[in-house]
């Protein structure tokens, strides 16, 4: 694989590689299907702002980060992988995969419908199969929530989307405590106890 490795305003080796299993109008690919050989882990990584790097330079072409967004795939080894039917390699990922831009709110109660857009276009409604879950940073304590996208895959929520999302907060009494909690799609997702929610930078 590393013969294939020109640069990011050359990428045309990786884009070839990857397109004909994202052809549009198919959807997104099955790379959960797909059980290719392992060529290597290549020089390409997607940072804690969402950014994608090849070779130490950031991925300018938001079409081409678009397309390698669609056969990315976390397995169980905890590694994230850029997949196609005939070949699987390593990149890193300093965070999350995504990163959620955009919250919109609909309905109230139960019916309330959270629904993210990540920076590469999927658009996610929060609910039992794509659930948020919320971790508390370890630089600093700040809270950090995420969303799962498809798969293992995830998308950190920008801070202005963070703090939009605890403004639709609410204290909900679940297993008997109140906590600070958000609901979606008829699911609650509980945040932390209430009284406890200290938003700090990331």
């Amino acid at each position: 694989m590393a013969g294939r490795e020109t640069s990011v305003r050359d990428a045309a080796g990786l884009e070839a590689l990857i397109s004909p299993a994202a052809a549009p109008g198919k959807g997104l690919p099955a790379v959960e299907r797909w059980n290719p050989d392992f060529c290597g882990d290549l020089d390409m990584e997607i940072r804690a702002d969402g950014t994608w790097f090849y070779m130490g330079t950031p991925i300018g072409r938001q079409p081409l980060v678009r397309l390698f967004s669609t056969v990315l795939r976390k397995d169980a080894d905890g590694k994230t992988y850029l997949v196609t039917p005939v070949e699987k390699v390593g990149i890193r990922v300093e965070d999350a995969h995504f990163l959620a831009v955009e919250l919109n709110v609909s309905g109230k109660g139960d019916d309330q419908v959270m629904t993210f857009r990540t920076n590469v276009g999927d658009i996610v409604e929060a609910g039992a199969e794509n659930p948020l879950r919320f971790a508390i940073g370890a630089e600093n304590g700040g809270l950090k929530p995420y969303l799962l996208v498809r798969g293992r895959l995830e998308a950190l929520l920008a801070r202005p989307v963070m703090y939009d999302l605890v403004n639709h907060g609410e204290d909900i009494a679940i297993d008997g405590k109140a906590m600070f909690a958000v609901r979606s799609k008829g699911i609650v997702f509980p945040i932390m106890p209430s009284g406890e929610l200290e938003l700090q930078s990331r």
